[in-house]
C-alpha cells in the first residue's frame, strides 16, 4: 500500500511539467530603416587601354619610357630606324623636282606650238601633240608627288602616345625588328585617371531596378554612390557612379553588363584587377527580423506566430539581399504581431510557446 501511494504521489507530481509551455524568444514585430549592400563581382578597366603597334616596319632604335610611367599624349614612346625612311624623303623630293621642271618644259612647247598653230605654221596634229605632251608631264607630277607619303613615313618612325596614361609592359626592346603585323603590341597605354569597373547584373535585378526607378534613365540619374571592395578585401576610399547599363540581356548567361567609374587620382587601381562593386540599397519603414526566426522550405520562407500562446505558421516574403543576420519582410507580417525570434526550426504548428 505504502509503495503504490508513493507512485501515485509521484505520477501526481510530474504531470504539471509535462503540460508545461515550452520557453522560446519571440519579438514584436517592428519597423525599423536598413540599408543593405549587394555585392557584384567586377573587373577593373583602365578608362583606355590602348595597345600601341607602329605604323611602319623596322628595327627599334631608342626605348624613351619604361614599364609603369606616367606619360602625356604626344609625348615619344619609341623611334625605329629613321635612315631608310629619310633616305625614301629625299628620292621622293627629287623626283618631284624632276616632274615640275618636265611640266615646265611641256607647258613651254604647248604655249609654243598655240601660237605657231594660230600663225598656220604647224598643223593641228603638232598641237595636238603637244598638249598631250603638256597633260602627261601633269599627270606624272602627280604621281611623283610622293613626298607627302614619305614624310608621313618617317613621321611615324616616332611612336608618341595617344593619350595620357601609364606605360604597361614592353616585350621589344632596342635592336627588335617590328612591323604593324606583329603579335604583341609595342606597349599598351592605359588612361587610369578614372578606372572603369564592369560587372553584371540577373534579369530580375535589373527588372526590380527598372519597377524601383521607373525607368532605366531615372535609376542612372538617382541610383546611390556605390563602393568597391578591392582583392585583398579592403574597401577603395572613394565612391563611385554606376555610369551605364546594357540594353541587351546575354542570352548565354540572362545578365547584363554594367558600368560604374571611379577616380583613380591615387593611382591606387590598375587595370585588369578584380573586386568587388557594393551597390546599397536603402529600406524605409520596413519590418525587419532575425534570419532564425525563419524556416526556408524549398522557395518558401516560414514564420511562426504566437496566437493565443500557440505557434501558427506563417508564409512570408522577404527581400532577395540580405546581410546575412535578418531579412526584411516585404508580405506576410503586420507590425504589433508576435513570433518566435530564434529556434525556429524546432518549432511545430500548433505548439504551446512560453
Amino acid at each position: 500500500v505504502i509503495g503504490c501511494t508513493t507512485m501515485w504521489m509521484a505520477s501526481c507530481k510530474h504531470a504539471p511539467d509535462a503540460q508545461m509551455k515550452a520557453s522560446y524568444a519571440t519579438m514584436k514585430v517592428s519597423t525599423a530603416d536598413k540599408e543593405l549592400t549587394t555585392p557584384y563581382s567586377a573587373t577593373i578597366r583602365g578608362r583606355q587601354d590602348i595597345d600601341i603597334y607602329p605604323q611602319v616596319s623596322g628595327t627599334i632604335e631608342r626605348l624613351c619610357v619604361t614599364e609603369g610611367q606616367v606619360v602625356r599624349k604626344g609625348q615619344l614612346l619609341f623611334v625605329i630606324d629613321q635612315v631608310p625612311y629619310k633616305a625614301a624623303l629625299k628620292t621622293a623630293q627629287a623626283n618631284v623636282e624632276v616632274a615640275k621642271a618636265a611640266l615646265a618644259t611641256a607647258e613651254l612647247n604647248y604655249s609654243s606650238t598655240k601660237e605657231l598653230f594660230a600663225k598656220k605654221v604647224v598643223s593641228a596634229f603638232n598641237l595636238k601633240t603637244s598638249e598631250n605632251s603638256y597633260l602627261t608631264a601633269k599627270a606624272q607630277l602627280v604621281q611623283a608627288a610622293q613626298e607627302l607619303n614619305a614624310r608621313n613615313n618617317l613621321s611615324y618612325t616616332e611612336v608618341k602616345s595617344p593619350t595620357d596614361g601609364v606605360v604597361g609592359m614592353l616585350p621589344y626592346r632596342a635592336g627588335a625588328l617590328v612591323s604593324a603585323s606583329i603579335p604583341q603590341p609595342l606597349t599598351t597605354i592605359s588612361d587610369n585617371s578614372n578606372m572603369y569597373v564592369y560587372f553584371s547584373m540577373t534579369e530580375n535585378q535589373l527588372l526590380a531596378m527598372s519597377r524601383q526607378y521607373k525607368s532605366m534613365d531615372e535609376a542612372l540619374e538617382n541610383m546611390p554612390e556605390v563602393s568597391l571592395k578591392l582583392n585583398d578585401q579592403s574597401i577603395y576610399e572613394q565612391k563611385g557612379k554606376i555610369e551605364s547599363i546594357s540594353g541587351v540581356i546575354d542570352r548565354k548567361t540572362g545578365t547584363v553588363g554594367v558600368r560604374a567609374v571611379f577616380p583613380n587620382e591615387s593611382r591606387l587601381l590598375h587595370s585588369g584587377a578584380s573586386g568587388n562593386v557594393l551597390i546599397p540599397q536603402a529600406y524605409k519603414d520596413c519590418i525587419i527580423i532575425p534570419q532564425g526566426a525563419t524556416v526556408r522550405l524549398q522557395d518558401k520562407t516560414i514564420v511562426y506566430k504566437v496566437v493565443d500562446g500557440k505557434a501558427v505558421s506563417t508564409l512570408i516574403t522577404v527581400a532577395e539581399i540580405s546581410d546575412g543576420r535578418e531579412y526584411i519582410v516585404l508580405d506576410g507580417l503586420k507590425v504589433g504581431e508576435e513570433i518566435v525570434s530564434e529556434g525556429a526550426g524546432l518549432v511545430r504548428e500548433g505548439t504551446q510557446v512560453k
